[in-house]
């Protein structure tokens, strides 16, 4: 009989208290449920039990299922006298309940795609509308123009062709716009799948390349001055432009500052002024995440414009809150087809009821800009909200999905961004496609890529890096190629 089975109970008693607290699973199987039962135990058993489970666990629960992916205790403690009144510590999740991704808001089950199609997934994403994300008040404007103001087929050692756009939003001269650069691979057959970044940074600073216009939107963006030194380059690190050319994709990117600022007076900048109506903003307006995603938008316009792009095979990508942009943008707008998210945690990939690193609280505390007003009322009611992040990951299907994941970027919450993809994969399944192939948490750099929800945790810090581009583009490969 199951060691765990004499000590806690029936196995129908344990799974019937996994449903609301499988956020602290380790691994599946026998291991699984022990940790779910210990953490419903009164405290004063917490230590003695868990020193229990820890000796078990080093004989693998009876089985060969690894143990995956844990945080680091050193880090758990560090991080938790770092951030007072934040969660690190997983014993102390509080139980919660996932709203059900295949039951609509009048209780029907969703039982065929097209339920899903017609009823559910246009539910849920009027919920992040309403709710979380606000709404834009115009999608393609009228007055939309696009400028390619350099063109050069002989770059990076006659390897790539350069093209740099200038897409105003309203046609007038002053009005707002962004500059979005691109990279096309020479020598491979037309038109190329390409990857779209939303970047934190003016393009020339994401490659040394001496012509890429100086566009100083990021530090515009935050209220500061243009630097005297251009900084060509000193991004460059994170994205291996050469390489995701080498495999035959394109790489385009812009400035998120070029869009909408990214700080609390920002409402008076950017595109706001030009498409916000008169007057007091709604609760439902769109905020930053809104704004930027509906710049990306813009450049799929654009591509869809330009013979050289594959506008049907587009990924869209971004880090930390332009990786919570990315995963709206695809999520908002179903063109694209593939979103991946890097470190995009609260608001982004993470499950929000967990708690766990950065909280609602906190967000609508430092970045109450990033989202709409009606998103403010769940401050610490998280088990108020109508959805969970898993039904975000899920506005996808059955379209591929990458989530990313670092080891010591406990604020973002790993196991909450793997948490949300392993409960989004429902949506997949009844659209009947794989999603995640997983149950339990991967080891570090094990990626999880079969499905058309891929999943991964590397070694390092809140960044996007070449081992999280070389995953980007494996997964890719099945579906843009």
């Amino acid at each position: 009989m199951n060691i765990f089975k004499k000590l806690f109970g029936k196995k129908d008693e344990v799974q019937s208290r996994q449903t609301k607290h499988w956020d602290r699973t380790p691994s599946k199987g026998t291991q699984t449920r022990f940790f779910t039962i210990i953490s419903m135990q009164e405290q004063w058993m917490r230590k003695p039990i868990t020193l229990i489970a820890l000796l078990l666990a080093g004989v693998n629960s009876f089985g060969n299922e690894p143990a995956g992916w844990l945080a680091s205790p050193e880090l758990v403690k560090k991080s938790s006298a770092r951030r007072k009144g934040a969660m690190f510590d997983e014993s102390k999740i509080p139980p919660y309940a996932l709203p059900d991704l295949l039951k609509t808001l009048d209780g029907t089950k969703v039982s065929s795609p097209e339920i899903w199609t017609i009823k559910r997934r246009p539910e849920i994403l009027e919920l992040f509308k309403k709710e979380m994300y606000g709404r834009a008040p115009v999608e393609r404007p009228e007055g939309l123009s696009f400028k390619v103001f350099d063109e050069d087929a002989k770059v990076l050692g006659g390897r790539a062709t350069r093209k740099q756009i200038r897409i105003n939003f309203t046609g007038k001269k002053d009005g707002p716009g962004l500059d979005l650069l691109v990279y096309l691979p020479n020598n491979v057959k037309l038109p190329v799948p390409t990857f779209l970044t939303v970047e934190f940074h003016g393009n020339h600073k994401l490659h040394k390349d001496p012509a890429i216009r100086i566009n100083h939107a990021d530090e515009r963006t935050r209220g500061k001055a243009s630097p005297k030194k251009p900084g060509r380059g000193i991004r460059a690190n994170r994205y291996p432009i050469e390489k995701i050319l080498e495999r035959g994709y394109g790489f385009a990117a812009f400035c998120y500052g070029d869009v909408a600022p990214d700080r609390r007076e920002g409402f008076k900048g950017g595109v706001y002024p030009a498409f916000d109506k008169p007057g007091k903003r709604p609760a439902d307006a769109w905020a930053a995440i809104t704004a930027w995603a509906w710049g990306a938008s813009r450049a799929m316009d654009y591509f869809e414009t330009d013979n050289d792009i594959d506008h049907k095979r587009i990924a869209v990508e971004g880090l930390s809150r332009l990786g919570k942009t990315a995963l709206w943008t695809g999520a908002r707008d179903e063109r694209f087809a593939l979103a991946i998210s890097t470190c995009s945690g609260c608001g982004g990939a993470a499950l929000s009821r967990r708690r766990y690193g950065e909280s609602i609280s906190r967000l609508n505390s430092r970045f109450s800009y990033w989202t709409c007003d009606n998103f403010k009322k769940y401050s610490n009611k998280e088990d108020e909200l109508p959805f969970d992040q898993h039904m975000f990951v899920a506005l996808m299907a059955p379209r591929p999905v990458y989530v990313s994941s670092a080891d010591t970027d406990l604020w973002a919450d790993p196991r909450g961004e793997f948490l949300s993809c392993k409960h989004a994969t429902p949506a997949y399944q009844l659209l009947g496609k794989k999603g995640l192939e997983s149950d339990s948490m991967p080891s570090l750099n094990k990626p999880i890529n079969k499905g058309r929800i891929g999943y991964h945790i590397r070694t390092g810090g809140h960044s996007v890096n070449e081992y999280d581009w070389r995953c980007y583009m494996d997964f890719a490969d099945r579906f843009l190629k």
